[in-house]
C-alpha cells in the first residue's frame, strides 16, 4: 500500500475506483459524466491523492481548487474507498498525507459537503478539524410530479435565452451565496454544458435561472425583489424545464436559512429531499 498524489494516474483507474466505491450509492454515473462533474467542480489531479494497492487505486479523495468567497480553497469534490479496503481509516491517512501538499500551493482552506444523515462522516469531519459552516438543502423531483397552479406573466414581462455574462452581472438578485458546485467560477468551467435564461420587464432584465439539460441541475434561479410573487420564477422554471433531458429536476445545496427559495420550490410540488452541511476547516 502506497499514498501518493493521482498525478499521472489513468483516468479509466481512477473512473474503476469511483465506481466501485459508489456502487451502492443512489446516484450511479458514467465515465462521461464523472468527467464533466468534476471538471465543473475544479478537479485537479496533482492536488488530489490515493492509497494504491499495487498499481490499483483503493482510496481516493478527487480534490477542486479554487476560490470560495474570495479565499484560496480546496474542494471534495469526491472521496471513496473500495469496498473491500474499507474500515483501515485509509480516507483519514490520504487527508493528513495531502494536507502540506495543499498548504505548499498556497490553499488556506478545505472545503466539502456531506450528508446530515451520515453521521459516521460527520463526526469523522469533526473529529479531524471541520467546522459547520452553514446547512444546505437539497432537492430531487420529477419531471412529471412538478406542478404549476398558475403560470401566466403579465403583459410586460418576457422569458427568453441570455449569455452567462448577463447571470454574472444580475448576481445581486441572489438571497444566498452559491455553494461551490455553483458557483459561477465553478459554471464558467463547463459553460457549453449549460443554458441561461432570463426574464425581463420590457428590456430590464429581471430574473434569470441556469440549467445543466444532460443532468437536469438548476445550479441558480434568482429574481430581482421587486419583481417577486408575481410568477417570474415560476415562468423561469417552466422554461427549464422544456430543456431538461434528464428524467427529473435537481436544485443542490440551497441555503436552510433562505425562506423564499424553499417556500417558492414547496409552492411547485418540489419539497427538500434532504439536508447537507458545508463544514470548512482552515489550513
Amino acid at each position: 500500500m502506497e499514498i501518493k498524489s493521482l498525478q499521472g494516474t489513468d483516468f479509466d483507474k481512477i473512473f474503476d475506483a469511483f465506481s466501485n466505491a459508489f456502487e451502492d450509492y443512489e446516484v450511479q454515473v458514467n465515465k462521461e459524466e464523472m468527467q464533466t462533474m468534476i471538471h465543473r467542480r475544479g478537479f485537479v489531479q496533482e492536488l488530489s491523492f490515493a492509497a494504491f494497492d499495487h498499481d490499483s487505486v483503493v482510496s481516493f479523495t478527487l480534490n477542486g481548487i479554487g476560490a470560495f468567497n474570495g479565499v484560496s480553497t480546496a474542494y471534495d469534490t469526491g472521496t471513496g474507498t473500495v469496498k473491500e479496503y474499507r474500515g483501515r481509516n485509509l480516507a483519514s491517512a490520504i487527508f493528513d498525507y495531502s494536507i502540506p501538499y495543499l498548504k505548499a500551493a498556497g490553499i488556506q482552506q478545505y472545503l466539502l459537503e456531506v450528508l446530515q444523515h451520515n453521521t459516521n462522516a460527520v463526526n469523522v469531519y469533526r473529529k479531524i478539524g471541520f467546522e459547520v459552516n452553514r446547512e444546505l438543502y437539497y432537492f430531487i423531483r420529477e419531471n412529471e410530479e412538478i406542478t404549476f397552479k398558475n403560470h401566466n406573466l403579465a403583459a410586460q414581462y418576457a422569458i427568453r435565452k441570455i449569455t452567462f455574462e448577463n447571470c454574472c452581472e444580475s448576481y445581486s438578485f441572489c438571497d444566498f451565496y452559491p455553494s461551490w458546485q455553483n458557483s459561477f467560477q465553478s459554471i464558467a468551467r463547463n459553460s457549453e454544458h449549460f443554458l441561461f435564461f432570463g426574464a425581463f420587464n420590457t428590456n430590464e432584465l429581471i430574473g434569470y435561472c441556469i440549467l445543466e439539460p444532460a443532468s437536469g441541475d438548476i445550479t441558480q434561479i434568482a429574481v430581482d425583489t421587486r419583481h417577486r410573487r408575481k410568477g417570474v420564477a415560476t415562468m423561469l422554471l417552466v422554461e427549464a424545464l422544456k430543456f431538461n433531458r434528464h428524467d427529473s429536476l435537481k436544485i443542490v445545496n440551497t441555503d436552510v436559512g433562505c425562506d423564499s427559495i424553499t417556500h417558492f420550490l414547496e409552492s411547485v410540488n418540489i419539497p427538500p429531499t434532504g439536508k447537507q452541511f458545508e463544514m470548512i476547516k482552515k489550513l
